[in-house]
């Protein structure tokens, strides 16, 4: 799978850009500022319809103009054009020139993986964040997950408005909780089953990183313990207290340890840094033994704050994408290029929102 052509309107510093890549590694240069990882924010909004960033739509739009538009050809087992353009009154994703109605019909048409230094709270941020990791990893290998997460998600929404209410309408209640724990149950044994698959994956990645450094444990962290029916009958009058559902997959976690300890409270930047690399690695080699194929990678300045030695860790999943006919985007300055990382790719240069080949 790759990006065969990327076009960008009004998007951050771009007043436009229309640029070929062909599969292989693309190594994007430039002084901070200048728009490197605007072009991997692209990609990845094109494959997620969200930013890594974590920003919205409006933070996205070129200053001064009322929307963007970002569209590429992608191909993999076969071709597909996708078109999105967003503004704060209008809001349109095409994929082969057709409206797309269902997101199921649309999310895997372009799969990749970020490599940021947002990646970072993997470890040191909220369970929420290593929620959406579940749920992204999820979504990107089982069809049918997506659609499940939305209506659970839903259904915790309607929920937690009859909680608010001044009087308990306890038939719309007892609807809601019965539906609740049906998705909720489903949502619990997919994640129960990816994390046996992808721990070992995580562990092999880390240990390639750190040399054999530490000891890495990932478990999955329900906030159900037992029967979730039952755990929320217990918790009734908390809820009524709170106006909100709380217990539920919506507050499940991902516990990272080190030598048995928890990453987070005790690991150094250094394995924190390792580890979230690391997770991210599994989630390449996951989708990759998936779908046969390499999503792209987006390597966003992340080589710079690794020595050779943890750099070379990254070696095989590279050559793995190569193998595959994958691509590969990786932003640098001139200086923190890491030439251990191979000479056989493609060179481009940008500056002020424009993209130039170097050969």
């Amino acid at each position: 799978m790759h990006l065969a052509h990327l076009r960008l309107r009004d998007f951050r510093n771009y007043p436009r850009l229309d640029t070929d890549f062909a599969p292989g590694f693309h190594l994007l240069l430039g002084e901070n500022a200048q728009g490197k990882t605007n072009i991997l924010e692209a990609v990845y909004l094109m494959a997620t319809l969200r930013s890594f960033r974590g920003v919205g739509g409006a933070q996205m739009i070129r200053h001064g103009q009322k929307g963007y538009f970002v569209g590429g050809k992608v191909v993999g087992q076969g071709e597909h054009e996708i078109k999105m353009y967003w503004s704060a009154r209008e809001r349109n994703l095409a994929l082969d020139n057709r409206p797309v109605k269902k997101l199921t019909d649309y999310l895997g048409t372009l799969r990749v993986v970020v490599f940021c230094t947002e990646d970072l709270q993997l470890v040191k941020g909220t369970s929420r964040t290593r929620r959406r990791f579940m749920d992204l990893l999820l979504s990107q290998t089982q069809p049918g997950y997506l659609p499940l997460l939305q209506r659970y998600l839903r259904t915790v929404r309607s929920r937690n408005a009859l909680l608010r209410q001044p009087a308990l309408d306890e038939a719309s209640f007892a609807s809601f909780t019965n539906e609740l724990v049906r998705a909720g149950n489903e949502l619990m044994a997919a994640r129960r089953e990816l994390i046996p698959k992808v721990s070992p994956l995580t562990r092999l990645a880390y240990r390639r990183i750190s040399h054999d450094a530490e000891e890495l444990r990932m478990e999955y962290d329900p906030a159900v313990k037992q029967d979730f029916a039952v755990e929320l009958a217990q918790s009734r009058a908390r809820e009524r207290s709170y106006r909100a559902t709380l217990i539920g997959p919506h507050r499940d976690d991902l516990r990272l340890l080190l030598n048995d300890r928890s990453a987070a409270q005790f690991g150094s930047e250094g394995q924190k840094r390792t580890l979230a690399i690391a997770l991210k690695m599994a989630q390449a080699e996951y989708l990759t033994g998936i779908h046969g194929s390499a999503p792209v990678l987006l390597i966003d300045d992340v080589m710079g704050e690794l020595d050779a030695k943890r750099r070379g860790g990254f070696l095989p999943l590279l050559e793995r994408s190569r193998e595959t006919s994958g691509q590969v985007f990786m932003t640098a300055t001139e200086e923190n290029w890491p030439r251990e990382l191979g000479r056989d790719l493609q060179r481009w240069e940008i500056k002020d929102g424009k993209l130039g080949g170097r050969g």
